[in-house]
């Protein structure tokens, strides 16, 4: 059974970093391509990163230059590292496969909140 569990979210002001986790079991990132996703309060979910299973990565433009995303195939993680945190990127972040799968089951999200 697939399970995907996001972490490391929290309130920070901005202009500041925070670092997401995310782990998955009954699924080899190694072998499948990832992305972050993310939902604010009152809109549809959207895109953040992909990446490959080669490790080539790609980003939505609102956040390319600030936003990377990761991968570790030991632990069988994805990570996303976000820096110079703006209030619009205040949402609950998700991981899933990259759009281009079929969606596996959504985890819990971890919440990220943006605000002095």
């Amino acid at each position: 059974q697939v399970q995907l569990v996001e972490s490391g979210g929290g309130l920070v002001q901005p202009g500041g970093s925070l670092r997401l986790s995310c782990a998955a079991s009954g699924i080899s990132f190694r072998l499948d391509a990832a992305g972050w996703y993310r939902q604010a309060p009152g809109k549809q979910r959207e895109l953040v990163a992909t990446i490959t299973s080669g490790g080539s990565t790609k980003y939505a433009d609102y956040v390319k230059g600030r936003f990377t995303i990761s991968k570790d195939n030991a632990k069988n993680a994805v990570y996303l590292q976000m820096n110079g945190l703006k209030p619009e990127d205040t949402a609950v972040y998700y991981c899933n496969a990259d759009p281009t799968f079929p969606p596996l089951p959504w985890g819990q999200g971890t919440q990220v909140t943006v605000s002095s």
